[in-house]
């Protein structure tokens, strides 16, 4: 029976799971990453590399910097990043859309637009290039059958028989994180009754790195700019009307979707078939157990409406490597008052992004036409008042 001691062990190694794994790392924590999914797995519903990858995410300058200080970034292919200059916003009966630019607030560019698949290749050579310098690195296959405490650590036991035992787990295995549940910790759910179809198509005309989000009653459908003419779709929408859009021919779903925007970027033809997820939000009751913290979709999972899931699961190991890095040699990090400092930290951002998706949907669902002409004065305001502007966008790009 194989036995590991350990500082940190992190279950799971999506995105947030892998980055964790590589900032622990570097700041010279021995860290053991546990993978439930063996490499090369579904290798025949794996796409041609050109392919464009249905899982789309949209960085902000900050969390791209921040893959860029861990050494990510230069292993991510450029040719297939979008850079986003200008954000318009729209709903229904507004006049004209409230346009964010980066030149507002005087910055280089709202953020970026990346694969999943792209960002995860790039982690992956991240974390093997790191591995070759970092002995106290190690990457696990298997996965976590058992949790139990005691006062100095905190023993897993793995599927394949290995015992870790380390001074803190760093739970990063998804919105149905197992370790969550062995935890017993519960999670506040908000069901939407609402599907996201995601689909990639190309435009007639050029987006210019504009990402478009329209609002309509429980419904938003966001068209983020890919490179070239290329555009990736969000569409979230009730979940009665997303499975009628998803019996379409591609072509049609691109009519669809081209009707419901104003036909602003021309014919959209399709380039590929689109997928689908039901959204929830789900916020866990408590971010930390008893020499855990809870990270990424384990910790939270928000409305794609704000477009910041990813970046807020980066901002979770950000909060633990800023408390990492103030800790002294001697000091247990593991320790509950550590780890109240980071539930402390994490709150407050992860409530406020929750709040907000709340109201964006209430705001723009509401059939009090009150309500709804204040929305679309407030739009108006808005988009005359550069000062807001210029704050509206340092918080969104932070």
């Amino acid at each position: 029976m194989k036995a590991i001691e350990t500082d940190i062990v992190i279950v799971g190694a999506g995105l947030v799971g892998l980055a964790a794994a590589i900032a622990f790392a570097q700041q010279g924590k021995k860290v053991v990453l546990v993978d439930a999914h063996k490499e090369g797995a579904n290798t025949a519903e794996k796409k041609p590399a050109e392919a464009w990858d249905a899982r789309i995410y949209a960085l902000t300058p900050s969390s791209e910097n921040w893959l860029k200080s861990l050494g990510v970034w230069q292993f991510v292919d450029a040719t297939r990043v979008c850079d986003i200059h200008t954000m318009h916003l729209w709903n229904e009966g507004a006049a004209a859309p409230l346009i964010l630019a980066d030149s507002d607030a005087n910055i280089a560019k709202l953020g970026v637009i990346v694969e999943g698949r792209n960002l995860l290749e790039a982690m992956k050579h991240a974390l093997k290039a790191l591995s070759h310098k970092a002995s106290g690195l190690v990457k696990l296959t298997t996965s976590c059958k058992s949790i139990k405490n005691s006062a100095q650590h905190i023993d897993l036991e793995l599927d394949d028989g290995t015992q870790i035992s380390a001074k803190l787990l760093v739970a990063a295995d998804g919105a149905n994180s197992p370790v969550r549940q062995q935890l017993n910790i519960a999670t506040k759910l908000k069901a939407f009754n609402q599907t996201a179809i995601v689909a990639n198509f190309q435009a007639e005309k050029s987006h210019n790195n504009m990402a478009s989000q329209w609002f309509g009653a429980h419904e938003t459908l966001a068209l983020l700019p890919l490179v070239g003419k290329n555009v990736s779709l969000v569409w979230s929408l009730s979940t009665a009307r997303a499975a009628e859009l998803l019996l379409l021919k591609p072509h049609e779903l691109a009519a669809s979707a081209q009707a419901r925007v104003g036909n602003r970027l021309g014919e959209l033809q399709a380039l590929g078939a689109a997928q689908s997820f039901a959204l929830k939000q789900a916020t866990a009751t408590q971010l930390i157990a008893e020499r855990v913290v809870l990270v990424g979709d384990a910790a939270h999972q928000v409305h794609p409406m704000a477009g910041q899931g990813m970046n807020l699961g980066f901002r979770d190991v950000i909060a633990v490597q800023d408390l990492l890095a103030k800790t002294h040699v001697m000091q247990d990090i593991g320790e509950h008052t550590f780890l109240r400092q980071y539930e402390r930290a994490r709150k407050a951002d992860i409530i406020s992004m929750s709040s907000l998706t709340s109201g964006l949907d209430y705001l723009f669902s509401s059939e009090q036409v009150l309500l709804k002409k204040l929305t679309n004065f407030g739009m108006q305001l808005l988009t005359q008042q550069s000062a807001m502007k210029k704050i509206l966008i340092k918080q969104a790009v932070a």
